[in-house]
């Protein structure tokens, strides 16, 4: 049986999964703002449909939101979403800590 190579882990599955950094970056945004949807529908008990008038989207839209479906979202609808549902989404930076 052949062995297999194994490497540390970053803490970033979407750098682990070898994508550079600003999409990583961008992966665990989107991943962040599609969590606080989830809660808040969670939160709130709300059926797909209600969540969807609420958020000003389709059903199939809120079932793409609730299986994870990432790559089917933009920062920007998200954030629209979640304003929709009366959220405030507020945005912090930092220096990172390798510059080149």
């Amino acid at each position: 049986m052949a062995k297999r190579k194994s490497r540390r882990s970053s803490s970033n599955v979407s750098r682990d999964l070898s994508f550079g950094p600003e999409e990583a970056e961008n992966l665990r945004v989107r991943a962040d703002l599609m969590i606080a949807l989830g809660k808040l529908i969670e939160d709130r008990g709300l059926t797909q449909v209600k969540a969807a008038k609420l958020f000003g989207v389709s059903q199939p839209r809120v079932s793409d939101l609730v299986r994870g479906k990432i790559e089917r979202f933009s920062v920007d609808t998200l954030i629209a979403m979640l304003w929709a549902a009366g959220v405030q989404v507020t945005v912090t930076t930092k220096q990172r800590t390798r510059v080149a």
